[in-house]
């Protein structure tokens, strides 16, 4: 079972030697830590938006089949809706 992830919970996860690297794409979050070595853009680009919401990055430079590919390896749950006010 996925867990639930606020925004704020997730900036907490910006170092892989505390805690590790999360990335939100669209409602899913990442766990990229065991990811970094074999990203092919690099380690660099997935450090400089951890932490953060990437879906604008990520969709930049890739297409649905790279979800498809590595989503399921990498998805540790979704992000939490938060009130509109």
């Amino acid at each position: 079972m996925s867990k639930t992830f606020t925004k704020a919970e997730v900036a907490n996860f910006k170092d892989e030697k505390n805690g590790g690297l999360y990335i939100i794409v669209d409602d899913g979050v990442y766990d990229v830590s065991n990811f970094l070595e074999e990203h092919p853009g690099g380690a660099k680009i997935l450090k400089r938006v951890a932490g953060k919401d990437a879906s604008k990055q990520f969709w930049k430079y890739h297409n649905a089949k790279v979800l498809e590919k590595y989503g399921s390896k990498l998805k540790i749950g979704t992000v939490a809706e938060t009130a509109k006010l």
